[in-house]
């Protein structure tokens, strides 16, 4: 048999020989086979990762320190914000930028030329350093009497008002006893929601003394027409007014301002107006220069939620008193009382220092509170329950000697350590003190009332007492009338003797003491500031009025009384 040669074998070659030649290539082939998958898969060593470094044992923490004894003092709280200072509309900031502008834009009044209104004029001018003090001291409230006239869309010749009033001091009392910066009378102010009580005469209160006069102004202009006649009416009452308008019309007179009969005081009050509008318009024409006064707020309302002496308010402010008083007149007493007084005015950089300051104040912030007697007690009594001397009572309180505290009388006393709690609302609100004379030295009044029978208030009159006082002791309110025939108890010192003998008067010789007037003290809506003094000096003393407030002289006798009176300046 023969051995064919592969295809492709050249020629030549052994068949044997090509069978070893195979041999040897397919081992090469197998060899160089594993040499490439032992080049491309890694070993099972080089796959492993790296062993993680080794860390030492963290070394061991230090026992805790003991606790201390006493507790730190925990952090003071961080001050309130800054209170935004308020923005105003552009053409304020630009084009009205002087409150003084501002005003006279807002004229609107008819001018009133007399020759009143020139003398008022060479008085103003003749005095040009009244003047100045009573433009700078207006020129803290003058602003807000302005927002308050835009806001109505008043004319603003009335924002100057308080200038003839009481030259815009908001302490101004009158003979007449009108009080405040637009001089409110008792009866009036309490017709417009002035509170006035121990603790405070809202007539004295800026803002609310101002929203009460043009809520009173309003309402006579829109009664007359006219806005001389709502001045005259301001002034001079306006029953008055309207007798004078019907006086006129029966005679078939004009019924105008100028040709009313009227008090010499009401008929200079408009020309006397006319003269600071005068001014104001063109000072320089009278020799005069006006402070510069910005259209801008001067002062801002705080919150007040806790009772806080005056003083101290006042420190916290980093104000000086008689300021502080400036800006929040209606205060009668050292302390005030946050449910009746529930914010403060302050001008904006004071307001922010007394918010920063009254938390971190360590001690407590009212050093007086309100205490109610139980009982009718002698001062000397009273002192001894609450824990102070006689003479510190009668101080704080006003009292004069040789009276008697009728139960349910309300006394500012020292406030106890460590308490926290505040006068209560009924008490801020509705707190009297009613006196009586003592027992020895007075005699007990009785009589009947005539026969169109008689008035609390024409009672005390008659014998030179306080409406209080008469009300008390009958047990009626302030503003009571006693029916004809009605039996009258009034308490009197012996020396005194009435002004006109009453009808069927019957006095008794018993010094039994008057009936306290326990709880029929006088409400606050009819309730007095102060009692006043008395203008003759064998009569008894009463309490006398608040700090800054003049005593009481007797009333003119009028048919009519005047609503209200003006201070001259």
């Amino acid at each position: 048999m023969s051995l064919r040669h592969p295809a492709g074998m050249p020629a030549g070659v052994p068949a044997g020989a090509c069978l070893g030649l195979g041999a040897r290539l397919g081992t090469l082939l197998a060899v160089l086979w594993l040499a490439g998958c032992a080049s491309v898969l890694p070993t099972p060593e080089a796959t492993l990762p790296p062993p993680a470094p080794v860390l030492e044992e963290p070394p061991p923490l230090p026992p805790p320190a003991p606790a201390l004894l006493a507790e730190p003092k925990p952090l003071p709280p961080p001050p309130p914000p800054p209170l935004p200072r308020p923005r105003l509309a552009t053409d304020f900031d630009t084009e009205r930028g002087d409150l003084w502008q501002r005003v006279r834009d807002g004229f609107a009044v008819d001018d009133h030329d007399s020759d009143l209104v020139r003398k008022w004029e060479r008085y103003y001018a003749g005095r040009p350093d009244y003047v100045r003090r009573m433009t700078e001291r207006g020129g803290r409230f003058l602003f807000h009497i302005v927002e308050e006239v835009a806001a109505r869309d008043m004319p603003t010749e009335l924002a100057l008002l308080p200038f003839i009033e009481s030259a815009f001091n908001p302490l101004a009392v009158s003979t007449a006893r009108a009080a405040g910066m637009w001089q409110f009378m008792p009866a009036t102010g309490r017709e417009y929601e002035l509170g006035q009580n121990l603790f405070r005469d809202d007539r004295r209160h800026v803002l609310a003394s101002t929203r009460a006069a043009l809520d009173y102004l309003q309402r006579l202009h829109k009664r007359f027409g006219d806005w001389e006649l709502a001045l005259a009416a301001y002034n001079w009452g306006q029953g008055n007014v309207q007798r004078a308008i019907d006086a006129n019309t029966r005679r078939k007179r004009p019924a105008g301002y100028r040709h009313l009969r009227m008090p010499e005081e009401t008929r200079n009050y408009v020309p006397k107006l006319q003269a600071v509008k005068n001014i104001v318009a063109d000072p320089e024409r009278f020799g005069l220069a006006l402070p510069p006064l910005e259209n801008h707020p001067f002062f801002l309302s705080v919150a007040l939620d806790r009772d806080i002496d005056v003083g101290l308010a006042a420190e916290l402010a980093g104000l000086e008193l008689e300021e502080f008083q400036m800006l929040n007149p209606q205060m009668n007493k050292p302390v005030i009382l946050a449910a009746a007084t529930p914010e403060l005015m302050l001008p904006y950089d004071n307001a922010n220092r007394f918010l920063r300051m009254l938390p971190l104040h360590p001690g407590p912030l009212a050093s007086w509170t309100a205490w109610v007697a139980p009982r009718t007690l002698r001062p000397a009594e009273a002192a001894q329950l609450v824990g102070m001397s006689e003479e510190e009572l009668l101080e704080a309180n006003r009292i004069p000697p040789r009276m008697l505290i009728s139960a349910g009388s309300t006394l500012l006393v020292p406030r106890e350590e460590g308490s926290a709690d505040d006068v209560a609302e009924h008490l801020a609100h509705n707190g009297v003190l009613t006196l009586s004379p003592e027992g020895r030295g007075t005699r007990r009044v009785v009589f009947r009332a005539g026969p169109k029978g008689d008035s609390v208030a024409a009672v005390a009159r008659r014998y030179r007492l306080t409406r209080a006082q008469v009300a008390g002791w009958n047990k009626v309110s302030t503003q009571a009338r006693f029916r004809p025939g009605a039996r009258i108890v009034v308490m009197l010192p012996r020396t005194v003797t009435p002004a006109a003998s009453p009808a069927r008067a019957t006095a008794g010789t018993s010094s039994a003491r008057p009936q306290a007037a326990g709880n029929t003290a006088v409400k606050p809506a009819n309730a007095r500031p102060q009692a006043s003094s008395q203008a003759k000096p064998q009569a008894k003393p009463q309490a006398k009025p608040p700090a800054r407030q003049q005593a009481r002289p007797q009333p003119r006798a009028q048919a009519n009384p005047p609503a209200r009176s003006s201070a001259q300046p």
